[in-house]
């Protein structure tokens, strides 16, 4: 079953005692799996039901006794195996006798890249409880922009607009999303998101600057760091556009840190927050940079310079975005 067709037909679903999330789509298995935590616990705290344990670590045996183990105020337990495929290969002999005869009380989820038909055991998993999450194709991405962004962000986007943000920003949903969570903010209380409005905040230009930013800021170089930001300000670029090209970034570092808090591992943490693989290199040099103790702040940051570019700071926009570069840039404290 196609991921989108299962959020839409998921109210009317029972749960199941095994699924399979299939695919390489982040932003889908994300909703995929908080669509299936509202079907299996209903309003339960995931705490007491839901566990998550890495393909890599984890042991058959330890998973089929948490499965069998009776839930804690919540209807059911689930078990969630992440990048399951090594688990898949070395399990796959009890997995196929777990699946025709699974616990009462259980549900077990697993989330691979890959899940060829035609082995044994995905016959096994009925096509209903296999989840194909895959990027879906341009025309059908600019489709799914314009309806995203009217559920998720109260905004019409014409498809003119939509065509040219998929152009723009890439296949990615994850990053569709962000690139959209920006242009909302940008427009404020505007009802729409035109094609100009894309062009001025998702433009690759400005994109490719604000990544030479941050790996200034990464290098701990405050003056090259603040002389490409002025660059861009005195070429016109607005500095609200700008902290909204710069939130993203930092707020999947502030994912990663979470993650990393987890005890995930740093690779693990940034399959997490689904950072890509040519920017890790960045990535990890800003978290070493930082620092566990600027990490924790990084929302704290982002709402205080977009609550005072919206008025409740006298300073003009252009300082604050200044003074967040600087607090980012300075060396590491202790």
């Amino acid at each position: 079953m196609e991921a989108f067709t299962f959020l839409e037909s998921v109210g009317k679903s029972k749960p199941r005692p095994v699924y399979v999330l299939a695919g390489d789509e982040a932003f889908l298995k994300r909703r995929v799996r908080a669509a299936l935590d509202k079907l299996l616990i209903g309003d339960a705290d995931p705490a007491f039901a839901v566990s998550a344990v890495p393909g890599d670590r984890a042991e058959w045996p330890a998973i089929r006794a948490e499965l069998d183990t009776l839930p804690f105020l919540s209807p059911r337990r689930v078990v969630i195996v992440e990048w399951a495929d090594p688990f898949v290969t070395k399990y796959r002999p009890a997995l196929e006798k777990y699946v025709p005869d699974p616990s009462k009380v259980g549900t077990l989820l697993l989330d691979v890249k890959t899940w060829p038909s035609n082995t044994k055991l995905a016959k096994l998993v009925p096509d209903v409880a296999t989840i194909t999450c895959k990027s879906p194709s341009q025309e059908k991405l600019t489709s799914w922009c314009r309806e995203w962004a009217k559920s998720a962000y109260d905004k019409s986007l014409d498809a003119d607009a939509a065509g040219w943000l998929v152009e723009l920003a890439g296949p990615e949903m994850g990053v569709l999303d962000q690139e959209l969570a920006k242009l909302a903010v940008y427009v404020g209380d505007a009802k729409a998101i035109g094609r100009e409005d894309v062009d001025r905040l998702v433009g690759r230009g400005r994109n490719a600057e604000t990544f030479a930013i941050f790996e200034k800021i990464a290098a701990g170089r405050p003056a090259d760091a603040l002389a490409l930001l002025e660059r861009l300000i005195d070429q016109g670029e607005d500095p609200l556009a700008l902290l909204g090209a710069f939130s993203w970034q930092l707020r999947q570092l502030g994912q990663v840190n979470s993650y990393l808090r987890s005890g995930l591992s740093p690779a693990a943490a940034m399959d997490r927050a689904d950072v890509k693989p040519f920017t890790r290199g960045r990535v990890d040099a800003l978290l070493r940079h930082l620092g566990r103790r600027r990490l924790d702040l990084l929302y704290d940051w982002l709402l205080e310079a977009d609550l005072g570019m919206k008025g409740t700071s006298q300073l003009p926009p252009r300082v604050i975005l200044e003074r967040l570069v600087i607090k980012l840039v300075r060396p590491r404290a202790g």
